[in-house]
């Protein structure tokens, strides 16, 4: 491992923790030469889970992406962040649980539409307004009145 500080080689392992769920084994370590210490993660390579763009395109699934977009969606809104970890956290088990290891990204978007139609119709509506790329305020105007009924 090399040392972040000096860029050594050497270092020891002063603590090593296993996460609660048992998949991430956390290990402090001190640098052998500026006796810095540091940490690193160790888990098992997986096979990737992938998402299917609507072009066909393929590419991994990115935790950090979903919960940007909803980050967007829910700016100036009263949406505590613990929720949108929540459905991002449901995300990500629905793309794990996929037994062929790829997930469309049309239902990874109606998933998130659902949540967010739940949680917050404003969020809703900004999200949707972008995931379905509605090209004219008909398509707009459609997708509220289908709110509101």
């Amino acid at each position: 491992m090399k040392c972040p500080f000096c860029q050594h080689l050497d270092d020891k392992v002063v603590d090593s923790r296993e996460s609660k769920e048992g998949d991430v084994i956390r290990r402090r370590r001190e640098c052998l030469s500026c006796t810095k210490r540091f940490t690193s993660y160790e888990r098992i390579d997986q096979i990737p889970h992938l998402v299917v763009k609507k072009d066909g395109r393929r590419e991994r699934f990115d935790r950090e992406k979903v919960m940007a977009g909803l980050l967007r969606a829910c700016e100036k809104r009263p949406v505590p962040v613990k929720n949108l970890e929540l459905i991002t956290d449901r995300v990500e088990a629905m793309v794990q649980e996929t037994p062929d290891h790829e997930v469309p990204s049309q239902q990874i978007g109606e998933y998130l539409m659902e949540r967010l139609r739940e949680v917050d119709k404003v969020a809703f509506v900004r999200f949707a307004s972008v995931y379905r790329e509605f090209k004219d305020v008909d398509q707009f105007m459609a997708t509220l009145k289908g709110l509101l009924a």
